[in-house]
């Protein structure tokens, strides 16, 4: 059944953090951890909200008891952001759901206001439309369609790993954005300490 105009949120939340030495997703920003943080912001725009990491991760492990989100952790073991992108895919397809904006576990600063701007820019032949700023593509900023699943997992399958075979593989629009401060990610305690730092000054 299709649940017609319904935008799903997919945070992507298996990785393991090494360079930050300690479980992202639970990392406490603004007084809340960085997972609540994300899936509070794009529940604005997005219903549902589901949070892909496998059952072993330590954002599962550690933040998935007695939480209302909606726990995907059925991706590919070893498969990556990709695996979980392709699990998340899936769930929402499942609910109905035809596109999904998904981002990963450690943008603390994203706001709906980019769900918005990156629907905006998805036509009927796009399979994804993904954020781009003056030097890189953000594949995980982006919105794609559920039907995509399937290419996807094609890749999966063929153990790769990379995110940007994910937009090689399928119809893909990238776009600025007009605050690229929301794709701003944290993968080290000095970009954390970083980002508050500039917050408060």
């Amino acid at each position: 059944m299709s649940n017609d105009g319904a935008v799903a949120g997919i945070v992507l939340a298996g990785g393991r953090s090494r360079r930050m030495g300690e479980d992202k997703a639970a990392l406490e920003w603004e007084g809340v951890s960085m997972l609540t943080r994300i899936t509070d912001a794009i529940s604005a725009r997005c219903a549902p909200v589901f949070v892909a990491a496998p059952a072993a991760s330590q954002a599962y492990t550690t933040l998935a008891d007695g939480s209302p989100l909606h726990w995907v952790t059925d991706e590919a073991e070893d498969s990556g952001p990709l695996g979980g992108l392709v699990a998340g895919l899936r769930a929402a397809a499942d609910a109905g759901v035809e596109v999904a904006f998904v981002c990963a576990t450690d943008m603390p600063l994203v706001q709906a206001g980019l769900v918005d701007e990156l629907l905006a820019g998805l036509t009927p032949s796009t399979d994804a439309v993904i954020a781009r700023d003056g030097q890189r593509d953000h594949p995980l900023a982006g919105v794609y369609r559920t039907s995509a699943a399937d290419a996807l997992s094609s890749l999966v399958d063929a153990g790769e790993l990379r995110m940007v075979a994910a937009v090689e593989a399928v119809v893909t629009r990238r776009i600025g954005v007009s605050d690229e401060d929301w794709l701003t990610n944290v993968d080290a305690p000095e970009d954390l300490h970083r980002l508050h730092a500039s917050r408060v000054t």
